[in-house]
């Protein structure tokens, strides 16, 4: 059970959910806003099990029966809603949430629906969903978590109080891989600079054996674009792991490196490069690609994280993108 002293960052969202829980006052449904990674779903379990504690002081108290029942997902009045396909359909909506909110507390205060990934919601979920939101029990608390959006309807949000999760500074995140997971000082500051302010995706770099290894495999492609063919190039990615999540961190390198060349190609100051020890390929790269090819390779890095997400064939997906390279 994460206290919000324990959660790193985020601190006048921290100020706004511990005042609702200390006034009793949370507004009735609320979106939370940000990356994958950045910490919105521990701040949501943490403002659940702090809106259902029993115990006296700081809430979560992590030691009332409540508390308990919340650190081990068994807490009656916390749904945390599920879909079994991609996207989150309207049966699932109304099964879970909808038909369910008007019926009272079983023993908290209130009763709280988590929805993760909510920008998975179908229109029709998130109609069904509005009719609920629009006139809310005085106990029922609904919280989306989203990494974008513009996917939810203007109707929804209009509706909803929005809190963004932004990136963590650097020193952040590093100060926290080497205080409380045990991380080299090295290996802290580089997971720290290519997770761009993403503490769950630091933590991930800093906790895989190979990191170091796998960014200069990846980096590879980028220094070698010229020499390597289209198949050479995709073999290295797929040996290096065809996984999702795994992927999307590979085009995160590949994107920051090119932050790095249209950084360079505007300023010509090596000081602001995350990249510094790849200097002389970035410079070689600027030299050679115009401010429009740039922004198109960085394009076709989103344009890659989209297709994979919506499913789309993984080798289609990176030969695409790779395509963007090689022309």
């Amino acid at each position: 059970m994460f206290h919000f002293s324990e959660i790193v960052g985020h601190e006048q969202i921290k100020e706004h959910l511990q005042a609702a829980i200390h006034d009793g006052k949370p507004f009735h449904a609320y979106i939370f806003q940000g990356d994958v990674g950045v910490g919105k779903e521990t701040m949501a379990k943490t403002f659940a099990a702090g809106l259902q504690c029993r115990g006296k002081g700081d809430k979560p108290c992590a030691e009332c029966v409540s508390c308990q029942q919340a650190e081990s997902g068994n807490q009656p009045d916390i749904v945390w809603v599920t879909r079994e396909k991609m996207s989150l359909g309207v049966k699932e909506i109304r099964e879970q949430l909808c038909n369910t909110m008007d019926i009272r507390p079983f023993s908290s205060p209130y009763k709280v629906y988590i929805v993760p990934e909510a920008e998975k919601m179908t229109e029709e979920a998130q109609n069904a969903l509005l009719k609920t939101i629009e006139e809310p029990p005085e106990y029922g608390v609904v919280i989306l978590l989203t990494s974008n959006i513009s996917e939810l309807l203007p109707t929804i949000q209009s509706r909803c109080l929005t809190l963004e999760f932004r990136p963590l500074s650097n020193s952040t995140v590093e100060e926290f891989l080497k205080s409380q997971c045990q991380v080299p000082d090295y290996l802290a500051q580089a997971s720290a600079a290519f997770a761009q302010g993403n503490l769950g995706k630091a933590m991930r770099y800093a906790k895989s054996d190979d990191f170091i290894e796998r960014k200069d495999r990846i980096l590879s492609i980028l220094r070698n674009v010229e020499r390597m063919d289209l198949a050479e190039m995709l073999a290295v990615i797929k040996d290096l792991g065809t996984r999702k999540e795994e992927v999307r961190d590979y085009i995160d390198l590949m994107a920051l490196w090119y932050r790095d060349v249209l950084i360079f190609k505007a300023t010509k100051n090596l000081n602001q490069l995350i990249f510094r020890e790849e200097s002389s390929h970035i410079s070689r790269e600027a030299s050679n690609r115009s401010y429009e090819k740039i922004e198109e390779i960085l394009q076709a890095f989103e344009k890659a994280k989209v297709r994979l997400k919506a499913n789309v064939s993984f080798d289609v997906t990176m030969e695409l993108m790779l395509l963007n390279l090689k022309e």
